[in-house]
């Protein structure tokens, strides 16, 4: 059998649950978990075919530099980039194929395409929210996740987008966006259509951070048979390569 070999840039929360995962998968390898925070980097391993990043956007440039000097595709899970950054991301892409996804969750993408779908049906009669709820530990807020749900919302960019509320204002026509953390919350993302005596729900509740970790294999999968590019989760799930 052929074996994937796979490092994984980060060894928090996120870093152990897919280091064990790759384990425990047949078809795949650990090539090794860099922390960065020890003074590791992926220079260190050899015969990497696919790196996986659940870091920290602090470690942008080593994993540019590594995939450069390299040619190694690249899935990239970490949330809380610059425009900047992003940009990096996308020039990474003209080098080696990239992954790049807010969420690998097949469920909150599913949700994306729905919310894309119904969001032109309904906006003229109903307000729309998005709330998220995450752990203690998560850094940036508002989600990923949620502002990726908001990009699916507002494809024509009809909205002004509102980050929490207070004091006396009126609502125009927007989207409002709510962040709260607490406890130990995998992730629970909910995007709500209110409109005159009737509301409509489209909610996505992770249970674990096991299901991030199978849709960044997945699309670890995908990287390594890909041509060189910029890619989401889209791409993984819905066969465009």
């Amino acid at each position: 059998m052929i074996m994937m070999k796979i490092a994984v840039l980060g060894g928090g929360a996120m870093g152990r649950v897919l280091a064990g995962m790759i384990e425990e998968k047949e078809g795949f390898q650990l090539a090794g978990v860099i922390e960065p925070l020890e003074g590791q980097k992926p220079e260190e391993l050899t015969g990497v075919d696919v790196i996986i990043d659940f870091s920290n956007p602090a470690n942008l440039e080593m994993l540019v530099k590594y995939c450069k000097n390299t040619g190694c595709p690249a899935v990239i899970a970490t949330t809380g980039y610059t425009e900047e950054q992003t940009a990096e991301i996308e020039e990474l892409a003209e080098s080696v194929p990239v992954v790049f996804s807010a969420n690998y969750s097949l469920g909150i993408n599913v949700m994306k395409r729905i919310i894309a779908e119904i969001t032109p049906i309904l906006e003229d009669a109903f307000d729309i929210e998005i709330i998220e709820k995450h752990h203690n530990k998560k850094l940036d807020a508002p989600s990923g996740t949620a502002k990726m749900l908001l990009a699916a919302a507002d494809e024509r960019d009809r909205y002004e987008h509102v980050f929490g509320r207070e004091g006396n204002r009126k609502r125009g026509r927007e989207i409002g966006i709510h962040a709260i953390r607490g406890g130990t919350i995998a992730g629970e993302h909910t995007v709500i259509y209110a409109g005159n005596d009737e509301v409509l729900e489209v909610k996505h509740t992770a249970l674990s951070k096991k299901i991030f970790a199978s849709g960044a294999l997945r699309a670890a999968q995908f990287a390594v048979d890909a041509k060189t590019g910029f890619y989401t989760m889209e791409d993984v799930l819905f066969g465009n390569r």
